[in-house]
């Protein structure tokens, strides 16, 4: 298994979205909840559209049993997250899935799936190769974007590590791709 990244600028952030979105709003939206939510493909993918429905607006999270792990967990669906989870909602009601294969959608026989996630990756893949300059980019790059992005923010490795449920902070750090650079610019980011 190749060894993929996190997308760790805004301008590559907004480049991956453009590019996700020519291919399908599908994959910008995998994407933008992915990074928002910090699900492993796995857990995203078997979203419902019930459990949207079943979302309190004030205070909206998903309880979910990961499959990796077999743990329960509680994810916090923040506002943008939410607004595509909605959306989909709204656009696909009468979809079993968040992220309904199309295929399913076109064979009424068949019964309803969600998107392959081999079919997410080769889409990612190419986003990451158009991007400047390029990302070995996958499906846990989004995960890997969201731990990358709240290290830059200035959480601490430990709460990165909760976030994504990892068992210890140095496996968070290698995780989310924190190189000598990074430790460089430590340097002059924080003068005392």
């Amino acid at each position: 298994m190749r060894e993929v990244e996190a997308v760790k600028t805004a301008e590559q952030r907004q480049q991956v979205e453009a590019h996700l979105a020519d291919q399908g709003a599908i994959y910008a939206d995998i994407w933008k909840v992915g990074v928002n939510t910090a699900l492993r493909i796995s857990d995203l993918l078997s979203l419902t559209m019930e459990d949207v429905r079943m979302l309190d607006i004030e205070n909206p999270a998903l309880n979910i049993i990961e499959q990796k792990t077999g743990k329960p967990r509680k994810i916090v669906v923040n506002q943008s997250a939410l607004t595509v989870m909605q959306r989909r909602l709204h656009e696909h009601p009468n979809d079993v899935w968040l992220f309904q294969s199309e295929a399913a959608n076109r064979d009424r026989r068949a019964a309803p799936k969600p998107i392959n996630r081999r079919s997410v990756s080769r889409v990612f893949e190419k986003a990451g190769q158009r991007v400047a300059p390029k990302v070995v980019l996958g499906t846990h790059s989004m995960r890997k974007t969201r731990g990358y992005a709240m290290h830059k923010a200035g959480r601490s490795i430990e709460s990165i590590a909760k976030v994504l449920n990892h068992s210890s902070p140095a496996v968070t750090m290698r995780y989310i791709g924190l190189v000598q650079q990074d430790i460089d610019e430590s340097y002059t980011e924080l003068e005392l």
